[in-house]
Formats: structure tokens, sequence, C-alpha cells
């Protein structure tokens, strides 16, 4: 009930136009109807499609020759009629753009509201207020549900499930209830229903597996834009060779970032070389963590247009505190953010913004930034406060490179125990992860073209015909190191 009350607050003010951002139109609507119902004022709702109807009964607002059915139309009724009456407009901010004539009416409506006592609704999923009426005009949102009220989402649909299949219950288990419940927040009414909806009805059960998809379909719901992506596949860290120490942090850290009001952990940084793990310990930190993970593409960020650059770097941010509680990766961060000779204002602008969202940001947001060149990014980034900790991936070692073949070798099906990893361990030294999964890929190419199983002997010619980044950038990346040391905590 608690928009009810905010919602009268706003039109017992007597303000004349009210704004009403939401994609739960029903629900708004229901809200408009029982405050006029309540207030005893004349009520009437209009769409391009319906024209102005009697609201609650969708029958024609009069019996004259027109139904108000262009936009012109029915702002000039509002305009004539004297009321007091509310007037909700759907999806009308489509006749605001460049329309000086819409919004001169507009304006009337609201100057003469004390003489005819008309409050318009401009009701919309979004709405940009032209400033001609921008002192005239409230805004108001629908409240999001609470985890009590998701949680009797769930019942009903469960409800609904068993009397349409014979009494049957629902499965399911407490903690897969609260993870549904946890991510199920930040989306509205409406679409909490339809992803609880999607859950239950595929097999009338809610299970652990339903969780991903559940958050693949809100992630979808809330409308990226090609910005921020949502990355379906996360990793588990079973199949991440090494990395002890940032697998030990997280793992003293995870309570408090899912549980904890204050003091949540905020983010990493993960330097090192290109291939060296980087990307694929960040899918593994959402899923050690069972969160979804959002990648911010830095690349689709920038607009050529004056502002837009930094308006998609908002909503992108704004989206992941609606996934919350999730991971965010920002993938070579430097690409996106660096300072340097060739530095512009956007980029300065984008980092000015990062950094804002960065302080003032309360949701459960975790953000892992990986960046091959730390010495591209300002200072003011990596600093505590911001980030907790700056772990450096570092080449693997002998031990590191032998469970990387051991992992990559069972991932395709082969039998490791054909085959020496020591000797291969020691034969790939100064290889990334990425170079030796690239050898074993080279190597099944070899074994199929004599239709036959890969062998120790095509590994070995894969990898004596590889040249690794350490040998081709030996001078950059002995910098990289040098400069890491003392600097970061090995991961």
């Amino acid at each position: 009930m608690a928009d009810t009350k905010d919602l009268s607050v706003i039109l017992d003010a007597k303000i004349p136009i009210v704004v009403v951002e939401s994609p739960d139109e029903r629900r708004v609507l229901a809200l408009l109807l029982r405050f006029a119902t309540q207030r005893r004022l004349a009520y009437f709702e209009w769409s391009a499609t319906k024209g102005l109807v009697l609201g609650g009964i969708e029958q024609p607002a009069s019996t004259g020759e027109t139904r108000c059915q262009e936009p012109l139309e029915v702002l000039q009724h509002i305009a004539s009629k004297r009321g007091p009456a509310l007037y909700v407009l759907c999806d009308f901010h489509h006749y605001l753009d460049n329309e000086p004539l819409h919004i001169r009416h507009l304006k009337d409506i609201a100057l003469g509201h004390e003489k005819l006592g008309n409050t318009v609704v401009l009701l919309s999923h979004s709405c940009k207020v032209p400033p001609e009426i921008g002192r005239l005009t409230a805004s108001f949102s629908l409240r999001l549900p609470s985890d009590d009220e998701l949680m009797g989402l769930v019942r009903r649909q469960a409800q609904a499930w068993a009397e349409q299949n014979n009494g049957q219950k629902v499965k399911t288990d407490g903690e897969t209830l609260k993870k549904l419940i946890s991510n199920l927040r930040g989306v509205s009414h409406a679409d909490a229903q339809l992803l609880i909806r999607h859950a239950v009805q595929t097999d009338g059960a809610i299970t652990e597996s339903d969780i991903p998809e559940i958050n693949r379909l809100k992630f979808e719901l809330l409308d990226s834009e090609g910005v921020l992506h949502f990355e379906y596949d996360t990793e588990r860290f079973t199949n991440v060779a090494g990395l002890a120490n940032l697998k030990r942090w997280l793992t003293v850290r995870q309570n408090a970032f899912l549980k904890a009001e204050n003091d949540r952990p905020r983010g990493v940084m993960l330097l090192g070389v290109q291939g060296g793990g980087k990307s694929l310990a960040a899918k593994a930190v959402a899923g050690f963590w069972g969160l979804p993970l959002l990648r911010l593409d830095f690349g689709a960020l920038y607009n050529k247009f004056f502002g837009e650059t930094e308006r998609n770097l908002r909503n992108s941010l704004k989206q992941a505190e609606m996934m919350a509680p999730c991971v965010l990766w920002m993938d070579e961060i430097e690409k996106g953010i660096a300072t340097g000779v060739s530095d512009n204002a956007t980029s300065k602008r984008v980092l000015g913004t990062l950094l804002t969202w960065m302080a003032e940001n309360k949701a459960p947001v975790f953000i892992v930034a990986t960046s091959n060149d730390i010495s591209e990014l300002p200072p003011e980034l990596i600093r505590k406060g911001r980030l907790d900790e700056v772990f450096f991936v570092d080449l693997p070692d002998a031990e590191m490179r032998e469970e990387i073949f051991r992992i990559h070798l069972g991932k395709r099906g082969i039998d490791t125990t054909a085959f020496e990893l020591p000797m291969l361990a020691q034969m790939s030294e100064g290889f990334t992860g990425a170079e030796i999964e690239e050898c074993i890929i080279s190597a099944r190419y070899l074994a199929a073209s004599r239709e036959a199983q890969v062998q120790q002997a095509d590994v070995q010619a894969a990898i004596d015909r590889t040249y690794p980044m350490s040998v081709l950038h030996a001078e950059s990346i002995a910098s990289l190191r040098t400069w890491a040391s003392g600097r970061t905590v090995p991961a």
C-alpha cells in the first residue's frame, strides 16, 4: 500500500501534471483508478489505439462524433472540460518530442488547473519532460517489490500451478528459494511474476538450474542497449589453475558481500599478461559466488554525440544495480578510461562518472576489472576505497602449467593418464594458459588429419611450433612483472 500512499500525496498536492515512469502499466492504472474512486473524481484513460475512454470500463468518454483519437484532440478536450477529473495519457511521450503545439496545450492545461481542476498523468516506461512544463510537473515511480512481496508472488504462482496439475506441489528447497528471491530484486511486480511463472511452469519445480536462466531473462527485461552484456556461461574455480591467493581472498569475503549491509567488498583489479587467465578468473568469481555476471563493453560505450557516452555508462551502471547482487566485469578497462598524452575530454568525463558511481553506489555490485597495462590507468581508480585489491596474474609456473594441461585435456574428453604432463609443463615454460589451450587444439587437428587419437607427440609438436607472448613481447612483459613486484598481490 506504500505506492498508493505516495501517489496520493502527489495528486492531493494539486500538481497539474504528474509523470509516472513504469513498465507495469496495469498496476499504475489500478492505483490511479483506486485514487480517483476514493476522491470521487471523474477518471479517463487515453491511448493511441483506444482514444479517450472512461477508466476502468473502457467505454467511450462521450457520445460525440470524435473519441479524441488524435493527441491534439485529447489535449483540446481536457483544456475545455471543467473538472475535477483525472486524465491518464498512456505512451504520450512520443507526441512531446519536437511538438511545440502539444507542449503548449499541456502548459495551458497546467496553468488553468485552478480554474478547471483537471490533472494529467503521463504514463510510460520512459518520459522526458519538456523544459517548458518542467516546473509544473512532478514525477512518481512505483516501488520495487520487497522480499516478502516476492515470496508472496512465488506462493501465488505455485498455487496456480498446483490447481492446474491435480494438486501437485511445486518442488523446491529453502536455499534455492532464497537465491531466487535475491535474483528477482530490482524488477517490477509484473516482471517478477513473469520470471517466477517461467521457472515454475516448465517442470513444476524451482531448482538451482533455474537461477541462471532467470538471471538471463531478467537482464533482457532491463534492456541493455548493447553496452552491457549478460555472460550466461560462468566458470568454476576448479577449472582455473593456480590463483590460490585470489581464491582465499574471495572465500573470506563471500559472506560479507552477500549478507553484510555495510563495509561490503567493492571489487578487485586483475593485472597480467594477455592470455594469462584474467577473463577466466572474472568468470570464476561469479561462478564461485553463484552470481550473475555482467560484462561492460567499453568499445560499444563510446558514442560520437556529445554526452551520449556518459549516458550509456550511467545507464549500464544503473542496470547493474538492478541486477544486483551481481559481478560487473570491466574487461581491459584501460581501453575505456586510459589517461595519457592522447587522452580526450570524453574519457575524462567517463572516468568522472565511473568514480562517482564507485564512491556512491550502495547496491551489491562486485567489480572485477581486468587490465593488461596498469600504467595507462589513473591512480584515483585503483586506490584503496575504489577497489579493495590489485592482484597480479603472472605467467603460470610448472605446477600450474601441468594443471592447465590436465584441465583442458579433460574438458575435451581426452584421457590424461596417457600423457606425461610434467614433460609437457617443462616444454611449455613461458606459455600462458591460452597458449597451452591452443596447443591442445592444434594437436587435435593434427590427430584428426590422420584419423587417430591425440597423443603426447602431437601436443609436443604443437608446443615446438608455438612462439609464446613471453618471447614475442619479452621486454614489455618483463617491464610489467617488474612494476607489479612489490606493488600488487600475487594472484
